[in-house]
């Protein structure tokens, strides 16, 4: 049977939406958001009537008619930490969505919520694929030298999982049957070690983990992180290096991958350093995530947006194919991940999960 789904990512200042007859994408659409009338609301979930009702003049436009939608799929931001799935929307995660129980406020809080208003109104089945949160760690992986400090499981969970199952897929193995590098690179890079089916380690892209990115700082020598945080007092400056003023924009001004780049091509040295310097973290850590699954690499998959760029894949694949096979996913799957996961549970091939509102892994444990 071919289901007809509506999936739903909201982001910062607009709004993914895809129409998918089975695992074919009929319509998408990036609704745009006026950002000073985001600035208007007190929190993100009261953004939600603003952000349905333009998805709803957009999806008018096309002529889609929403009875007809076998399940409504959204980002499944705010929750806490999950195993990977695809959970049906229930009112502990709409809760959880609501206020963030995660601690991160983000827009992806919102994906749940629409979700939930379509379906409630159409009678059918909402779901969340592989939220922002899930966390398949292996106790060795959260670890720390500091005791009471853990790492944790954030990174581009929807997009990494996805890359892996179609890589599968199109090879015609299981995803759970392989040992996988997967990579996403763009505004963020994540590099996870995928071992039968679980994401068991990876960078935290949130608190600075990893590769270096184009508004991410990276890993950083923890002794030179505290002596900076002592010489720049302003906690929130400091903090916003991790996220959104370190990399390329604590370096050249600009968080534009094709402008670094083009300007390393043109001979501008310091830009041509910091590139170069990207691609050798995000080498150093597909080195580091084969050694966690023991050189039992099947593939190193490279997804996200700055792999549209062939001079940045060839040099990876240059340094790493010894490990095992490069291969190249330019861009993103969120949508069809979203998709394929519903379709997944309306097939019967898996059970939808519930989220139960507790994290799958606390200290204690």
């Amino acid at each position: 049977m071919s289901y007809k789904i509506l999936t739903i990512n909201p982001g910062s200042t607009s709004t993914k939406v895809g129409y998918f007859d089975g695992d074919k994408l009929e319509f998408s659409v990036n609704v745009s958001h006026d950002a000073a009338k985001l600035a208007e609301f007190a929190g993100i979930s009261d953004q939600l009537p603003y952000r349905r009702d333009l998805i709803l003049e957009e999806i008018k436009k096309a002529g889609i008619d929403l009875s007809q939608v076998d399940a409504f799929v959204g980002r499944g931001g705010g929750l806490l930490s999950v195993e990977g799935g695809t959970y049906k929307v229930d009112e502990t995660i709409l809760d959880h969505a609501r206020r963030g129980a995660n601690g991160i406020q983000h827009p992806a809080q919102l994906g749940s919520q629409l979700a939930a208003e379509f379906a409630n109104q159409y009678s059918k089945p909402a779901f969340v694929v592989n939220p922002p949160d899930t966390d398949e760690f292996i106790i060795e992986a959260r670890m720390t030298g500091i005791k009471g400090v853990y790492r944790q499981s954030h990174l581009h969970a929807l997009n990494l999982k996805e890359t892996a199952i179609r890589h599968s897929n199109l090879n015609g193995v299981k995803y759970e049957d392989k040992n996988y590098v997967v990579c996403h690179i763009g505004g963020g890079v994540s590099i996870s070690a995928h071992r039968k089916g679980k994401m068991i380690d990876g960078n935290d892209i949130v608190a600075g983990d990893g590769p270096m990115a184009p508004t991410r700082c990276g890993s950083i020598p923890a002794a030179q992180m505290i002596r900076y945080a002592y010489d720049h007092p302003d906690k929130k400056e400091t903090l916003s290096l991790t996220t959104k003023t370190g990399g390329f924009v604590s370096h050249l001004n600009t968080s534009d991958a094709l402008e670094v780049f083009n300007r390393a091509e043109a001979g501008d040295k310091e830009a041509k350093l910091i590139w170069d310097t990207m691609t050798y973290q995000i080498i150093r850590y597909i080195g580091s995530m084969a050694a966690v699954l023991h050189g039992q690499v099947d593939g190193i998959l490279l997804g996200g947006g700055m792999v549209h760029n062939k001079k940045l894949v060839a040099d990876i694949t240059e340094a790493c194919s010894w490990i095992a096979p490069v291969t190249a996913y330019p861009g993103e799957f969120e949508l069809e991940a979203m998709a394929a996961g519903a379709i997944r549970v309306l097939d019967g091939v898996e059970e939808a999960k519930v989220y139960t509102g507790e994290p799958c892994w606390k200290p204690a444990e």
